[in-house]
């Protein structure tokens, strides 16, 4: 399988993914929703901003490549987040229809890239750490993987909430290969 089809399937993972995560948390009270639980971000309502703002950084940065401006620029017109932990959205409701948003966003972005567009590099600025300029192939993978790290996080405290998100794993949507 090519890097960008990976990227690809790691898209419909991660859409899928977060539809069933706000199905799940929208069953919770709103205090468990709200209340400090001791995560990174303090509440389920923080992870998942905190993941909204993580994803609107990156997507900033990777629309500065040629090669995903065009697909990107819904997102330069966003508002850029001002601190890891803010809170964009304090409405479950908006902060889903976001992230629905986004997350189309992101599959149709990686629609248009080519393997070729992956060998480049991307020079940007961390909120706090400075300039780099890294390989966009592993930016992507970091992309995906800080997804995947923080909804691993809501799901356990999902799990001691009562609430069962379900399956998680990649290999249910990954294509069986003929016999």
């Amino acid at each position: 399988m090519a890097m960008i089809e990976q990227f690809r399937l790691y898209a419909d993972y991660n859409r899928l993914m977060n539809a069933r995560q706000y199905a799940a948390v929208a069953q919770l009270p709103d205090s468990e929703l709200r209340g400090d639980r001791g995560a990174f971000f303090g509440s389920v309502l923080g992870t998942l901003n905190h993941l909204l703002v993580g994803d609107i950084l990156w997507l900033k940065r990777f629309a500065s490549h040629p090669a995903s401006a065009s697909a990107l620029s819904p997102v330069i017109e966003m508002r850029k987040p001002v601190a890891l932990n803010e809170i964009l959205f304090d409405d479950l409701a908006m902060l889903r229809d976001h992230r629905v948003a986004l997350d189309a966003l992101i599959v149709a972005w990686l629609a248009g890239l080519t393997d070729g567009d992956l060998g480049d590099a991307l020079a940007y600025e961390s909120m706090s750490r400075g300039h780099f300029r890294k390989p966009i192939a592993s930016l992507i993978s970091h992309f995906f993987l800080h997804q995947v790290h923080h909804r691993g996080q809501i799901t356990t405290l999902l799990s001691q909430a009562g609430v069962d998100f379900g399956e998680t794993d990649l290999v249910e949507i990954i294509d069986d290969c003929p016999i």
